[in-house]
């Protein structure tokens, strides 16, 4: 068999990728849609926590990214290898319907095998979680910034794109049968392996129509996942807690500031900041070290973000956010040294009450204030995914950081 292909069949190195490429993706397919249940289950309001449905989910989620990056890969290859090769003719170039159909199939399975594993690809690489892809690259890519917006939106796309792909292949599959039941001729089996006589196709020429329609199906679906996506981030911002981080008493309010956690999760860092939280602060400098005020923190605990583990974050083994919609913080201030202060008080998360020190440093500027302040407290005081009781999967650590800019009222 030649490695080459000719105008009557296709060579053995486009046989390999063809075949190759299937297979990769016929079985990413079942690995991301079983994947994606235990998710939805891990994420219901029912979970119970148990480590061995996370551990499955985690084991299919990483094999169908792994898969979905040596599908990038080999697509790339057989697209290059394509466009240096001959294409072997039609048989049937006068039917003019179906040329056009068959070949526009075949570009739009060429965008799919690129267009759907890139967008899964982004949309990892933009978030945090706790599935990693298993090749020694690939957790990070260049000029994609860990960003929700960007994880969510090519989420949306790699979907979308997906159902094309699978529409795109039962196409190619349904053409290629009829050609072998119904036209009883060699479309098929010039893409089979192995050696035959086949017959010689007629002389013709491949028009570009075929790929400017392609060009334009991927269009429509790129143009219109993304504008469901932000059609459906617009309803649902204008639904959502508003942001607020405010300060009262003594005459400060905030300019600016975060509240953020971070997690460790099957060994990788996750992190994720609340939207909406509101602080209220007393708060004199002392002459000496000892006490300077009070504060009292709410927190709206479904304005969290966790990277791509924030629907699990909020089900009923973790936050339980929709029995505990909010967590509260009511604390001492105390002066330890210059610069140095404490916030000692009581974490509530949950229906747990636990006492907590919160260390921050704060620099006085005339009438500015900034603040930053680091704590860690164990996940388990606060019943808090009880049902994961190996660190190795999720650490009992939980850090919780704190900046502010405040100024002072005039």
């Amino acid at each position: 068999m030649s490695r080459q292909n000719t105008d009557q069949s296709y060579g053995s190195i486009t046989k390999t990728f063809h075949w190759l490429t299937a297979l990769l993706i016929l079985s990413a397919f079942p690995l991301g849609y079983f994947a994606t249940e235990l998710a939805e289950q891990i994420q219901s309001s029912g979970f119970d926590g148990s480590q061995a449905v996370i551990a499955r989910a985690t084991l299919l989620f990483s094999l169908h990214k792994t898969l979905g990056v040596a599908v990038f890969f080999t697509a790339l290859l057989r697209i290059l290898w394509a466009i240096t090769q001959e294409k072997p003719g039609l048989l049937h170039p006068d039917r003019k319907l179906e040329a056009w159909a068959a070949e526009t199939a075949h570009w739009v399975l060429y965008g799919a095998m690129v267009i759907v594993p890139l967008s899964g690809w982004i949309h990892h690489a933009a978030t945090d979680g706790f599935a990693p892809i298993w090749w020694p690259f690939g957790q990070d890519l260049p000029m994609v910034p860990k960003s929700e917006l960007v994880s969510k939106l090519f989420s949306t796309i790699h979907f979308y794109a997906m159902l094309l792909l699978g529409a795109a292949i039962l196409a190619h599959v349904a053409g290629a049968l009829k050609h072998h039941v119904l036209d009883k001729d060699s479309t098929l089996l010039r893409m089979l392996p192995g050696r035959r006589a086949l017959p010689q196709p007629p002389a013709q020429t491949h028009s570009a129509l075929p790929f400017l329609s392609a060009l334009l199906v991927w269009a429509g679906v790129l143009a219109g996942s993304s504008a469901l996506y932000f059609s459906a981030s617009d309803k649902g911002t204008s639904a959502a807690p508003a942001l607020r981080e405010t300060v009262e008493g003594s005459g400060w309010s905030v300019e600016s500031g975060s509240l953020g956690i971070e997690v460790v999760q099957m060994g990788s860092a996750v992190s994720g900041s609340f939207a909406d939280w509101n602080a209220k602060i007393a708060f004199e400098e002392p002459a000496a070290p000892g006490p300077a005020g009070e504060v009292e923190v709410t927190i709206a605990i479904p304005s969290l973000t966790l990277g791509s583990v924030t629907d699990q974050a909020m089900g009923a083994d973790y936050f339980d956010a929709e029995t505990y919609p909010s967590a509260t913080f009511a604390a001492q201030i105390v002066q330890i040294e210059d610069r140095q202060y404490e916030a000692r008080g009581t974490l509530t998360i949950r229906d747990q009450t636990v006492q907590t020190t919160l260390p921050f440093t704060l620099d006085l500027e005339g009438d500015t204030a900034t603040m930053s302040g680091r704590t860690e407290v164990n996940r388990l005081d606060f019943n808090v995914g009880t049902g994961t009781q190996d660190e190795a999967t999720l650490a009992f650590g939980v850090n919780i950081t704190v900046d502010l800019v405040a100024r002072r009222a005039q």
